[in-house]
């Protein structure tokens, strides 16, 4: 048996058809039109990935792909041989999901197989071209997938984040600069709050938090009015 160090649902795929052919099995055109010659799976994956060969040719392929799996009343494992020869359109897509969103190989790799399979039991003969509506949907049910799970994670436990960037005791300084007097008592008001309870949190929110949210919501208005002041906030460091 052929050794691999693939490790997760793909590697467990990998192996398992490493030396493994399946009957009935796929079947090519013989040469100068001859009759049909039976084609081992190892064969004939890299053909339907070759883009020298007719869209046809490749095409029919898959049809085949389809049919065997979607009638493997036998239970010859076919489905699974099926997820075999995606295999090459499916990896670097997973690849590059698990780096851009950080979510786990295993469940990505998981969620694509789960997709491709449902999508194998949809294809019909009438389907040009079978192979391309295969990866793709599962693709991109993967991309969508991995997209909602980073929004229900986006926001995240704020003092296991704020403390690696601004270190334990972390502050933000908030200065509230009121409109000029005609006596000339105008002062600026300062406060400060531990990083940990503002980091990633929106201006709305600190607006609520320090009493000023009329304000916010009307300077937020299309309309222009008395300037009552000016909000900045920034990091200040450790607390003394």
């Amino acid at each position: 048996m052929v050794a691999t160090t693939r490790s997760g649902l793909f590697g467990a795929i990998e192996l398992a058809f490493a030396d493994e052919d399946l009957a009935p099995g796929l079947t090519s055109v013989g040469p100068a039109g001859g009759p049909p010659a039976l084609l081992p799976l190892h064969r004939a994956r890299p053909m339907l990935y070759d883009r020298s060969r007719a869209t046809e040719t490749r095409s029919a392929l898959w049809h085949q792909v389809v049919a065997l799996a979607r009638h493997d009343a036998d239970r010859n494992g076919w489905p699974l041989a099926a997820v075999w020869l995606a295999l090459p359109g499916l990896r670097r897509t997973v690849f590059r999901i698990a780096r851009r969103f950080g979510a786990d190989r295993d469940d990505v790799e998981a969620d694509t197989v789960t997709a491709f399979l449902e999508t194998l039991r949809e294809i019909g003969p009438e389907e040009a071209e079978p192979g391309s509506v295969l990866l793709r949907t599962a693709c991109t049910h993967a991309w969508n997938t991995a997209r909602r799970a980073l929004a229900e994670v986006s926001v995240e436990n704020v003092e296991v984040v704020a403390a690696p960037r601004h270190g334990p005791g972390g502050l933000w300084q908030a200065d509230f600069a009121g409109p000029e007097r005609p006596d000339g008592l105008s002062a600026p008001l300062r406060v400060s709050v531990p990083a940990d309870r503002v980091e990633g949190v929106r201006v709305g929110a600190l607006a609520r938090e320090w009493d000023l949210s009329d304000t916010v919501t009307d300077t937020g208005r299309l309309r222009r009015g008395r300037r009552v002041g000016a909000l900045s906030l920034r990091n200040t460091g450790r607390r003394a």
